[in-house]
């Protein structure tokens, strides 16, 4: 190899790292769908929420009945109206922590973090052995860049036996972003093993094994990430990466394009689009 070609093979490695790290980044700036299972419109279809009303209709002190519709509600994007179911069921049942951690989301989505954390806390501080919470506030934790106090709550779910995928997955992300991406390899893997039709845990895990050079298990990651959901502008930019290393700029090119055509305020598509348009 000569030098120019190897100056420009140690050029594209460092970007294509920047890049894949900038992607897990951005897309860790709201809140993930599967905190509400999947966003889902037909969960709060006029069908869907007729017959949740109706459950509200004849048990009208029910806190419960609230709180399954207000989760209805949630997946399906109606977030002001789910908000009010959760008022209500917490004004039914004060002691209500799940109602409690579910209204946190919710206020997540609607960017008052200072409410979430306070009904998270409030639903500790009833059940403190309630996983849920952890990982919700963990996450609150971890976007506003206190990885310490993220890492806590995540190790208190998990030590709670927790079944629940996102508390490796969210702590996995916390090792890969401090560049122990041996150990978040290891945490996604059990978020994968826990949630497997989840794509997050297997774009996470691509990306670090693609910081460890370990390309084809980075791309077999990024291939089943978009083969769950072919609607996630990550995996897409993620996939083109990987073409990149490889010198295909034709597909790169034609992954990018697609992650922008998903989300075209998504930088790190639009950025490499840019540096491998006309293949």
């Amino acid at each position: 190899m000569n030098a120019s070609v190897a100056k420009a093979s140690t050029s594209l490695r460092q970007g294509a790292a920047i890049l894949a790290m900038s992607a897990v980044l951005t897309a860790c700036q709201s809140p993930g769908a599967s905190d509400i299972a999947t966003i889902d419109t037909a969960q709060a279809s006029s069908e869907n929420i007729s017959s949740l009303s109706a459950v509200i209709s004849r048990n009208p002190q029910d806190p419960e009945a609230y709180n399954v519709r207000g989760s209805a509600y949630g997946r399906g994007g109606k977030y002001r109206d789910a908000l009010q179911d959760f008022n209500r069921a917490i004004q039914l049942n004060p002691n209500f922590y799940q109602a409690y951690a579910n209204r946190a989301l919710i206020y997540r989505y609607l960017g008052d973090q200072q409410n979430a954390l306070a009904d998270y806390n409030r639903a500790l501080q009833i059940n403190p052995s309630y996983d849920t919470a952890y990982i919700g506030r963990g996450d609150l934790y971890r976007r506003a860049g206190q990885p310490q106090q993220a890492l806590n709550d995540f190790q208190k779910a998990i030590a709670l036996d927790t079944t629940d995928g996102r508390a490796y997955h969210r702590r996995g992300l916390i090792y890969q972003s401090q560049g122990q991406h041996q150990q978040a390899i290891e945490d996604f893997s059990k978020a994968i093993s826990l949630s497997p039709e989840s794509p997050e845990p297997y774009n996470g895990r691509g990306v670090s094994y693609l910081a460890l050079n370990n390309d084809d298990n980075a791309f077999a990651d990024f291939n089943m990430a978009i083969k769950l959901n072919d609607r996630l502008a990550e995996s897409w930019a993620n996939q083109a990466l990987v073409y990149e290393k490889r010198g295909d700029k034709a597909r790169a090119a034609k992954s990018f394009a697609r992650a922008v055509q998903l989300d075209p305020n998504y930088r790190p598509a639009s950025d490499g689009l840019a540096r491998t348009r006309g293949g």
